[in-house]
């Protein structure tokens, strides 16, 4: 009557299956990574000044940062959802980030109207 089952007939099998990536796909992202920070230190060292620099320099860190997600965090063969939980927010965040830039300018503007009118 007491029969004694071992814990491998209970559990059922589960076959992992790894995803192998080539060693060339790693390689050619860590080239474009070296590529982007060059092109990031030529900015610097053109005196590249203003508007454009700025603007450059977050191009290249937008860049490389979305490599590095894309391809070592393994994010281009994740779900969606999972994606989006990871994608979204900093996204979201930069939509706040812009409406604030445009408030800021607004009350600047009301400020220098309202305050220097009676000097």
């Amino acid at each position: 009557m007491s029969q004694r089952t071992s814990h491998s007939d209970i559990q059922p099998t589960v076959q992992a299956e790894a995803q192998h990536h080539p060693i060339r796909l790693y390689l050619v992202v860590w080239i474009w990574l070296f590529i982007l920070s060059a092109c990031s230190y030529l900015v610097d060292y053109f005196h590249v000044a203003g508007l454009l620099r700025w603007s450059l320099i977050l191009i290249f860190m937008a860049l490389k940062a979305g490599l590095i997600i894309a391809v070592f965090m393994h994010m281009a063969w994740e779900r969606l959802a999972l994606s989006y939980a990871i994608l979204l927010p900093p996204t979201v965040l930069l939509v706040f980030v812009g409406i604030m830039i445009l408030e800021s300018d607004y009350t600047l503007l009301s400020r220098v109207t309202f305050f220097t009118g009676g000097s």
